[in-house]
């Protein structure tokens, strides 16, 4: 149990950084607002209830995680149960390190919505049970190079990864039961997914569609590479190209 709560506010714009600090919330909150290039942000939270906020509103912090710029590292390390990280993100030629610890956790991320989200590298750790996470990447907006390691150690987990970029190259291995996932990766004209899971009761659905090629290449194209080592299981795989409905 915390004896004290804190509500800690950034602001982070090319020069100076200015930070705000104030206690008022239930919980460890983080807001940031960051515009500029070249930031390496390092944030580790330690707890239960940790909020890294872009608007939730009645669990309090509401607003804030508005990330732009270029070339751009994040360090994220949130350790403890029913933490959440929201909020809407540009990630252009940027590393992404995230690793969460614990149960009951939640992640919900839309990157690209107002800009473009290019040559982004991207290595996530999920550890725990009841995590829920809703990610999606691209919104049709310019989305490029997109390297996604993804691992997931857990049960009852319930993720939705929609990835609308070209280029993609998603690895992911998931070992528990009763997890629940579904796999978008659309508009890509070299599209790879290998993925690895061991588990029981499950229910996964992949669709992959290739996007329109670029001038000059006659033929785009999407591999999936699946292993699954699971009983009581429902695994539904689509894959077209991007003229078919």
């Amino acid at each position: 149990m915390k004896t004290l709560n804190r509500l800690i506010a950034f602001a982070f714009l090319l020069c100076p950084t200015v930070i705000y600090a104030q206690a008022a919330s239930t919980d460890n909150e983080i807001l940031l607002d960051q515009s500029g290039d070249t930031l390496t942000l390092t944030v580790d939270q330690v707890g239960y209830g940790n909020k890294l906020c872009g608007t939730i509103a009645s669990g309090v912090c509401s607003g804030d995680w508005i990330f732009t710029g270029t070339t751009n590292t994040f360090d994220i390390d949130m350790i403890g149960n029913l933490n959440k990280i929201f909020g809407p993100t540009i990630l252009d030629s940027s590393d992404v390190d995230l690793k969460l610890t614990g149960d009951s956790n939640s992640w919900d991320w839309n990157v690209g919505y107002g800009g473009s989200s290019d040559s982004a590298v991207m290595d996530v750790e999920i550890l725990g049970d009841s995590n829920t996470f809703d990610i999606d990447w691209g919104y049709n907006a310019s989305s490029e190079r997109l390297d996604f390691d993804l691992l997931i150690d857990g049960d009852s987990n319930n993720w939705d990864i929609n990835i609308d970029a070209d280029d993609v190259t998603w690895n992911f291995d998931v070992l528990g039961s009763s997890n629940d996932f579904a796999l978008t990766q659309k508009d890509g004209s070299d599209q790879s997914m290998t993925v690895e899971w061991v588990g029981s009761n499950g229910d996964v659905d992949i669709m992959q569609q290739s996007g329109t090629c670029p001038t000059g290449v006659s033929s785009c194209f999407g591999v999936i590479s699946a292993e699954f080592d699971s009983e009581n299981a429902t695994v539904n795989i689509v894959q077209k190209d991007a003229g078919d409905s």
